[in-house]
């Protein structure tokens, strides 16, 4: 494509109407083509308790694309570790580096990923539900990777089978920690814009090179819905912005229709609310798409960008993702 990397971050949305398997399989069918356009990953992530979200066991999902994929890496993003034993993950991503040695990514993060009931459900101790053992976590898994072990436990698959190591975040916590320990990271511009630039410079403040990398780098997720026009565009986002309410509000739901989130009565309020979501996203026609990703190469200095889109119908989903590659990657600008 470009010098700068594009991927791909995809949640399996469930649209109304369609089932999690349908989730699935859409996909596999987006993952397949990304793969033939040259995109460089393929993210999915870990959600539970989500009725619009069929991404709840990234590390099945992760063995099943990458079984269906060739070139593409195929990675997590993230697996939430405060829901999982250090040594299962190990275990688990060791198991697929095995299986495709070079194409898997574990991105990590220290969110629940659902709500506070059900993370409670998934570590079944409210110890588990802390967030200042993050770190001790982290470090008892990457040595699971190493050819020495950790201790007295070897995890087999994973020891001398490490997968690429990647930090997620969004705020300046696992910003400086990706830095210390110098590994890449990710930042979730889609739900968290106003920390962006805040966390990449803390980022790049704290980086320390390591045996994993001499030098900072960072990958910025964004929302990203390309189509033939503007309007259609801001047509096939809207289910998005009405899903997000819906979470927000407590009544989380399977994915709208566009005619449906057309039609929906939001108020001003929340009309202000998915207008300030929007900001620094991209949505439009593919000459529209190209500056809005350009201003954000300009602003963040990213080495790799990753696009999301929650688009009701994949046939549109797929479409979205065609045109960036063919219309608007080789036009960006740092």
């Amino acid at each position: 494509m470009i010098d700068v990397p594009l991927s791909v971050l995809d949640l399996a949305p469930v649209a109304a109407g369609t089932s999690a398997g349908e989730a699935l399989r859409h996909t596999t069918e987006l993952a397949r083509r990304a793969d033939e356009l040259g995109y460089h990953r393929f993210w999915v992530a870990e959600h539970h308790n989500m009725p619009a979200i069929a991404s709840s066991a990234p590390a099945v999902l992760i063995a099943h694309l990458a079984a269906h994929t060739t070139d593409i890496r195929v990675g997590s993003g993230g697996v939430m570790l405060p829901n999982h034993p250090p040594l299962v993950v190990a275990e688990q991503f060791g198991t697929l580096e095995a299986l495709h040695p070079g194409r898997i990514d574990l991105g990590i993060g220290r969110a629940p990923g659902t709500d506070q009931v059900t993370a409670l459900a998934l570590r079944r101790t409210m110890e588990g539900l802390s967030a200042e053992g993050f770190p001790r976590e982290l470090n008892d898994l990457m040595g699971y990777f190493d050819e020495a072990g950790s201790g007295r436990i070897a995890a087999t698959p994973g020891r001398g089978l490490r997968p690429a190591v990647w930090l997620l975040g969004s705020s300046g916590f696992s910003a400086q920690l990706a830095g210390t320990l110098g590994l890449p990271f990710s930042f979730a511009h889609h739900f968290s814009a106003q920390n962006t630039l805040p966390a990449l410079a803390l980022y790049r403040q704290s980086f320390r090179p390591s045996r994993w990398l001499e030098r900072p780098y960072a990958m910025v997720a964004v929302n990203a819905v390309c189509a033939e026009s503007d309007e259609r565009a801001e047509w096939l986002a809207g289910p998005a912005g009405l899903s997000f309410l819906r979470l927000r509000s407590g009544r989380p739901q399977p994915l709208a229709s566009p005619d449906e989130a057309a039609a929906y009565p939001f108020t001003e309020f929340e009309r202000e609310f998915l207008a300030q979501r929007r900001q620094g996203q991209a949505s439009g026609s593919p000459e529209t798409v190209r500056r809005q990703l350009s201003e954000l190469l300009a602003s963040t200095g990213a080495d790799e960008l990753m696009l999301t889109a929650m688009v009701y119908d994949v046939a549109d989903r797929v479409r979205s993702f065609e045109l960036i590659a063919t219309e608007v990657a080789g036009g960006l600008r740092r």
